[in-house]
């Protein structure tokens, strides 16, 4: 990412200016601070909940548990060239009662 140096700051700076008008630009400005601040304590907040975990190390102990038996799969029934091949012959049908 490139730098932002005096120039480009400034080309931003008179585009806000032109945008929001002098009257909203110290509020917008204010408002960034206050969100830029609360941003830095929540995130300070989390590394030093973190750190002291990692600190204080795992709460108990982990429990391993042994993986269960597997039961062989039983053998498939056979299965005949009746049951497989397909009727010849459609049943008739039967009209529907009303």
């Amino acid at each position: 990412m490139p730098n932002i140096g005096p120039a480009e700051l400034i080309v931003i700076l008179l585009v806000a200016l032109v945008v929001f008008g002098p009257r909203k630009l110290p509020e917008l400005g204010k408002s960034l601070g206050a969100g830029l601040r609360e941003f830095r304590r929540s995130t300070q907040g989390l590394k030093d909940e973190f750190e002291g975990s990692m600190r204080d190390g795992p709460a108990r102990p982990t429990q391993t548990i042994a993986p269960a038996a597997v039961a062989a799969p039983e053998p498939a029934a056979p299965v005949s060239a009746q049951s497989v091949a397909a009727p010849t012959a459609a049943a008739p049908s039967q009209p529907e009662q009303r």
